[in-house]
């Protein structure tokens, strides 16, 4: 009885792993169909599908360019950060220019956050504070300005260190400047993106007691697109291009900000920079040769 039940036992052996070799057999040739007939697998030759990603620097900062070329000049040094871009100048104790993205979902309601110093600046950098800018007779100026990036309170405070700020008159800050930042904003609302930069130019002395330069007029370049992807493809001779230049003095706060537009080869003849630079020469030419009328 024992030898006739160790048969059985080696009966039922063989035909498990039949079976078992079959079934691999199997399950081979269906992943070798699925893969040849295009579909997703991961055993053919084609890769799984999926959506084709946005072209590489939409929404970046500097997606237009690096206007003065800022690396690690301490005259012109490069800062970038996820908020905004700048060229700082440890010389000047503010930005040569500062650059950043808007659109609707950078703006909120977030309370306004203190001012203070960049304490990420390189050593040997003076850290330029609040109290440089008191009884100075000139506004404590954002570049990037604070209701541009109050969706976070972590957003709000990087717009808050002192080297994103320049000495302006409140007529200039207070005035057409804050009516130009508000109208960014209503187009950003609209279903727009753009692509700002900002900075000084010209020279009306220091303060801080030589620590920080006082520029004689500020300007910005506005890039305006109705939101979507591939951002500098979307870029053309028709796309709408803001440049203004503004003194910076008491004696506007009442103008409106279009009295002060002008073209961006103006503001380049004014700074020594080069705008729009990532853009093709024709479109750079067409754009920065019309002023802005709507």
């Amino acid at each position: 009885m024992a030898r006739k039940h160790k048969a059985g036992n080696s009966k039922w052996y063989v035909v498990a792993i039949a079976l078992i070799s079959l079934a691999v057999s199997l399950s081979r040739c269906s992943q070798f169909k699925k893969g040849n007939s295009g579909e997703e697998s991961t055993t053919g030759t084609k890769p799984p599908k999926s959506a084709p990603p946005s072209k590489s620097g939409d929404r970046q900062n500097m997606l237009l360019g690096n206007p003065s070329q800022a690396g690690t000049s301490p005259a012109n040094y490069l800062i970038q950060r996820k908020e905004f871009a700048m060229a700082y100048n440890r010389d000047k104790g503010i930005p040569n220019w500062v650059c950043w993205h808007l659109e609707e979902s950078d703006l909120g309601d977030v309370k306004r956050s203190q001012f203070r110093p960049d304490e990420n600046l390189p050593d040997g950098f003076y850290r330029v504070t609040p109290k440089d800018y008191t009884n100075s007779g000139y506004d404590r100026g954002h570049m990037c300005p604070s209701a541009d990036r109050d969706k976070t309170v972590a957003e709000n405070e990087a717009v808050f260190v002192m080297s994103n700020i320049i000495p302006q008159a409140g007529g200039n800050n207070q005035g057409p400047w804050a009516k130009l930042e508000g109208y960014c904003r209503k187009l950003a609302e609209e279903g727009n993106e753009m692509y700002i930069i900002s900075g000084g130019a010209g020279s009306k002395g220091k303060i801080a007691d030589g620590k920080v330069a006082v520029p004689a007029k500020t300007w910005k370049v506005i890039v305006v697109l109705k939101k979507g992807q591939n951002d500098l493809d979307r870029i053309n001779s028709s796309t709408r291009v803001i440049a203004v230049l503004m003194p910076n003095e008491e004696g506007i706060r009442d103008d409106d900000w279009q009295s002060f537009r002008t073209t961006v080869r103006k503001i380049e003849g004014e700074t020594g920079y080069d705008l729009l630079s990532a853009l093709p020469k024709g479109i750079q030419d067409a754009l920065e040769t019309k002023t802005d009328r709507e």
